[in-house]
Protein backbone atom coordinates (compact mmCIF):
# COMPACT_ATOMS: atom_id res chain seq x y z
CA UNK A 1 0.00 0.00 0.00
CA UNK A 2 1.48 3.34 -0.99
CA UNK A 3 1.90 6.16 1.49
CA UNK A 4 -0.86 8.12 -0.25
CA UNK A 5 -3.29 5.21 0.12
CA UNK A 6 -2.27 4.77 3.76
CA UNK A 7 -3.01 8.43 4.44
CA UNK A 8 -6.38 8.18 2.73
CA UNK A 9 -7.25 5.06 4.72
CA UNK A 10 -6.21 6.84 7.94
CA UNK A 11 -8.31 9.90 7.06
CA UNK A 12 -11.35 7.74 6.36
CA UNK A 13 -10.88 5.83 9.62
CA UNK A 14 -10.52 9.05 11.60
CA UNK A 15 -13.58 10.52 9.89
CA UNK A 16 -15.65 7.49 10.82
CA UNK A 17 -14.35 7.67 14.39
CA UNK A 18 -15.31 11.34 14.60
CA UNK A 19 -18.76 10.63 13.22
CA UNK A 20 -19.35 7.82 15.72
CA UNK A 21 -18.04 9.86 18.64
CA UNK A 22 -19.97 12.96 17.64
CA UNK A 23 -23.27 11.10 17.49
CA UNK A 24 -22.82 10.24 21.16
CA UNK A 25 -22.43 13.96 21.89
CA UNK A 26 -25.72 15.06 20.34
CA UNK A 27 -27.84 16.89 22.87
CA UNK A 28 -24.78 18.22 24.70
CA UNK A 29 -24.38 22.01 24.64
CA UNK A 30 -20.94 21.82 22.99
CA UNK A 31 -22.02 19.49 20.17
CA UNK A 32 -21.03 20.55 16.65
CA UNK A 33 -22.34 18.56 13.69
CA UNK A 34 -19.88 17.21 11.11
CA UNK A 35 -20.07 19.13 7.83
CA UNK A 36 -22.31 17.48 5.32
CA UNK A 37 -20.68 17.33 1.92
CA UNK A 38 -22.85 18.19 -1.07
CA UNK A 39 -22.39 17.89 -4.79
CA UNK A 40 -23.13 21.55 -5.45
CA UNK A 41 -20.82 23.12 -2.88
CA UNK A 42 -18.02 20.56 -2.57
CA UNK A 43 -17.88 18.04 -5.42
CA UNK A 44 -18.82 20.14 -8.46
CA UNK A 45 -15.90 22.59 -7.97
CA UNK A 46 -13.42 19.68 -7.79
CA UNK A 47 -14.85 18.13 -10.96
CA UNK A 48 -14.96 21.46 -12.82
CA UNK A 49 -11.37 22.27 -11.86
CA UNK A 50 -9.82 18.86 -12.45
CA UNK A 51 -11.92 17.21 -15.17
CA UNK A 52 -12.38 20.00 -17.72
CA UNK A 53 -12.35 20.11 -20.64
CA UNK A 54 -12.10 16.35 -21.26
CA UNK A 55 -15.18 15.30 -19.25
CA UNK A 56 -17.33 18.41 -19.61
CA UNK A 57 -19.32 18.82 -22.86
CA UNK A 58 -19.31 20.31 -25.41
CA UNK A 59 -15.50 20.08 -25.64
CA UNK A 60 -15.22 16.87 -23.65
CA UNK A 61 -15.37 13.67 -25.63
CA UNK A 62 -14.90 11.32 -22.66
CA UNK A 63 -17.49 10.10 -20.13
CA UNK A 64 -19.47 13.23 -19.20
CA UNK A 65 -19.19 14.53 -15.62
CA UNK A 66 -21.30 17.61 -16.31
CA UNK A 67 -24.15 16.90 -13.89
CA UNK A 68 -24.90 15.51 -10.46
CA UNK A 69 -26.38 12.36 -12.01
CA UNK A 70 -23.34 11.66 -14.20
CA UNK A 71 -20.88 12.17 -11.35
CA UNK A 72 -22.99 10.06 -8.99
CA UNK A 73 -23.17 7.23 -11.54
CA UNK A 74 -19.38 7.31 -12.02
CA UNK A 75 -18.12 8.07 -8.50
CA UNK A 76 -16.56 4.61 -8.02
CA UNK A 77 -14.56 4.96 -11.24
CA UNK A 78 -13.62 8.56 -10.45
CA UNK A 79 -12.31 7.67 -6.99
CA UNK A 80 -10.42 4.62 -8.21
CA UNK A 81 -8.76 6.55 -11.05
CA UNK A 82 -7.66 9.53 -8.92
CA UNK A 83 -6.18 7.13 -6.33
CA UNK A 84 -4.00 5.27 -8.84
CA UNK A 85 -0.24 5.93 -8.89
CA UNK A 86 0.51 8.86 -11.16
CA UNK A 87 2.63 6.71 -13.44
CA UNK A 88 -0.34 4.39 -14.14
CA UNK A 89 -1.75 5.06 -17.61
CA UNK A 90 -5.31 5.11 -16.18
CA UNK A 91 -4.49 7.76 -13.55
CA UNK A 92 -6.72 10.84 -13.69
CA UNK A 93 -6.39 13.64 -14.39
CA UNK A 94 -3.62 13.00 -16.93
CA UNK A 95 -0.31 14.24 -15.56
CA UNK A 96 0.40 16.42 -18.58
CA UNK A 97 -3.04 18.13 -18.46
CA UNK A 98 -4.01 18.92 -14.86
CA UNK A 99 -2.44 18.60 -11.40
CA UNK A 100 -3.36 15.52 -9.38
CA UNK A 101 -6.10 15.89 -6.80
CA UNK A 102 -4.83 16.55 -3.31
CA UNK A 103 -5.32 13.98 -0.56
CA UNK A 104 -7.93 16.33 0.92
CA UNK A 105 -9.86 16.48 -2.35
CA UNK A 106 -9.82 12.69 -2.67
CA UNK A 107 -11.02 12.43 0.93
CA UNK A 108 -13.92 14.78 0.12
CA UNK A 109 -14.96 12.56 -2.79
CA UNK A 110 -14.82 9.48 -0.57
CA UNK A 111 -16.70 11.15 2.26
CA UNK A 112 -19.39 12.37 -0.15
CA UNK A 113 -19.84 8.82 -1.40
CA UNK A 114 -20.06 7.55 2.19
CA UNK A 115 -22.72 10.19 2.94
CA UNK A 116 -24.84 8.71 0.10
CA UNK A 117 -23.93 11.49 -2.34
CA UNK A 118 -26.29 14.32 -1.38
CA UNK A 119 -26.99 16.89 -4.05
Amino acid sequence: MTRKNQLIALMITLSMLLINCSSALKGNPGYVDIKKISYTSDIKPIIENSCTPCHIPPQGKKEAFDSYEHVKENIDAIISRVKLPQDDRKFMPPVNKKPALTDAQVAVLIEWQQQNMPQ
